[in-house]
């Protein structure tokens, strides 16, 4: 029997998994991290990206929209405003959020907020990279 490590991940809304896997994978700010078992105490803030858990037998995955990532010895919390299971991610809700912000962000002449439209817009391309990982993995 392999090694593992508890995982939970938290969204504001609920509890989106608990459980038991072999490895985790998470989009860190500075890039991807790998959380193996009895990995060192780490804590790191989340870009909007895709989380995945093995578990030795499949591979799940979620999206969350950035938050905060906590590692101790034989557990890992992934606290965010949103998670999202990967299968039920909506396609058409993604791309419509992605082409609202870049026209936002298009047009001069509004008085909008950049950042909240930029967050808006890498959210969106976040949500149809993982929608488009998921299609390639089946």
């Amino acid at each position: 029997m392999s090694m593992t490590i508890h995982v939970d991940i938290v969204s504001a809304e609920e509890e989106i998994y608990s459980g038991l896997v072999e490895m985790v994978y998470a989009p860190a700010l500075m890039g991807e991290v790998g959380i193996a078992p009895r990995h060192t105490q780490l804590v790191t803030r989340l870009k909007a990206g895709e989380v995945r858990l093995d578990t030795g037998t499949e591979e799940l995955s979620f999206f969350v929209s950035g938050g905060i990532l906590e590692v101790q010895p034989h557990i890992v919390t992934v606290l965010s405003d949103t998670a999202i299971r990967a299968d039920d991610l909506d396609e058409a809700k993604a791309l419509a959020a992605k082409k609202k912000a870049e026209d936002a962000l298009a047009d001069k002449s509004a008085n909008i907020d950049f950042a909240k439209a930029q967050a808006e817009l890498a959210e969106a391309a976040a949500q149809l990279q993982a929608i488009s990982r998921l299609r390639k993995t089946r």
